[in-house]
């Protein structure tokens, strides 16, 4: 059923010229009003000059990169890939495209405005970059915002984040191998003879943390080291250098006995590498560091880190070129990008 402006008008108790007002922002209207105005377009999942169905063949000329920090280099070298495809020709009537980065912050509610901003504007495709949040309801939200999105005609790609589950929505997929990556960093840790080693682990409620960490645990197991004590050498945070110091401290706190950590992402291993510094503590001759991404700064650090490379820029490039309709989506429409590990001079056998 097609949703109209007196539709929204009557869910809003305000005129239809309100909700045109509120919509093309070119006449002012009280923040209250306007607060009850956007509640109901998005209860109504209104778009913006017409019915979805009826945009199909006329997309605009916009792509939509959606980050959680664009601040992270993790975001930021595949939003700049991404946007290294679709710079060129190819647009309407042979035009150029123009990308958005839309910075949520993390925020599931920032993620469906922005997709929400975005139907409105009839993008030509939208790109979710970075691992999704674990929530039932928020996953179903954003399966049924995309699935509109793509039923208008916007092609839809998911760069470095999992399948979506039960939807039928046209989708692109480009995973990260992280679990697979997180148990070949481990188990390079074991094969030095680490056993004691400290996880920082990034957020909960994130299918990354949780991929990576599952990988970490799977080489324990099957060494024979997966023992229950493993929460207690495991500390969740912000994928933040901040947090990698905080976590680091705690874990030596717990455990002083730790000869290893292996950290959530390269950014929070700079974090674990000053705390451990600050405790007069050596790297890698009193204890090991590893991280994972392979970000821009890890070969530089000091020592260079050890890390697992995920091609970033590849798989924007990548997702880029899917997103324009350059490249055929994979077979089945799923991908799985594999990890490198990259041993460098912060892990060497344990001296203690």
């Amino acid at each position: 059923m097609t949703v109209t402006l007196a539709d929204v008008a009557a869910r809003a108790q305000v005129s239809p010229a309100t909700v045109s007002r509120v919509l093309n922002g070119n006449y002012p209207v009280a923040a209250a009003t306007r607060e009850r105005v956007l509640r109901a377009v998005n209860d109504l999942d209104y778009v913006l000059n017409g019915p979805a169905s009826s945009l199909a063949a006329a997309t605009s000329d916009l792509v939509g990169i959606l980050v959680n920090d664009i601040a992270d280099p993790f975001f930021g070298i595949m939003a700049g890939a991404v946007q290294s495809e679709i710079g060129g020709p190819g647009g309407r009537a042979g035009g150029e495209r123009m990308a958005v980065v839309c910075n949520t912050g993390g925020s599931p509610e920032r993620e469906l405005t922005y997709l929400t901003l975005l139907q409105r504007q009839r993008a030509a495709a939208v790109v979710l970059t970075g691992g999704a949040l674990e929530d039932p309801a928020h996953a179903a939200a954003v399966s049924a915002k995309l699935a509109r999105l793509a039923d208008a005609g916007t092609r839809i790609v998911l760069c470095g984040r999992p399948p979506l589950e039960d939807s039928d929505a046209a989708v692109a997929t480009l995973t990260f191998d992280n679990r697979n990556g997180g148990r070949r960093l481990t188990e390079h840790l074991l094969t030095l003879g680490h056993r004691r080693i400290g996880y920082v682990a990034g957020p909960m409620e994130r299918t990354t943390t949780r991929h990576r960490l599952e990988g970490h645990r799977d080489a324990l197991a099957a060494s024979g080291d997966g023992g229950a004590d493993q929460d207690e050498l495991t500390v969740h945070g912000p994928y933040t250098r901040r947090s990698g110091y905080e976590a680091t401290l705690e874990l030596l706190r717990r455990t002083p006995d730790l000869t290893a950590i292996v950290a959530a992402n390269d950014t929070v291993a700079l974090g674990a590498s000053a705390a451990l510094r600050e405790r007069g503590l050596r790297i890698p001759e009193d204890i090991s560091v590893a991280g994972f991404d392979d970000l821009p700064f890890s070969v530089d650090a000091v020592p260079a880190l050890t890390t697992v490379r995920l091609p970033l820029y590849e798989a924007g490039a990548r997702a880029g070129r899917l997103a324009t309709g350059a490249e055929e989506p994979p077979p089945g429409g799923v991908a799985t990008i594999g990890a490198e590990l990259m041993v460098r001079g912060s892990t060497a056998p344990p001296c203690r």
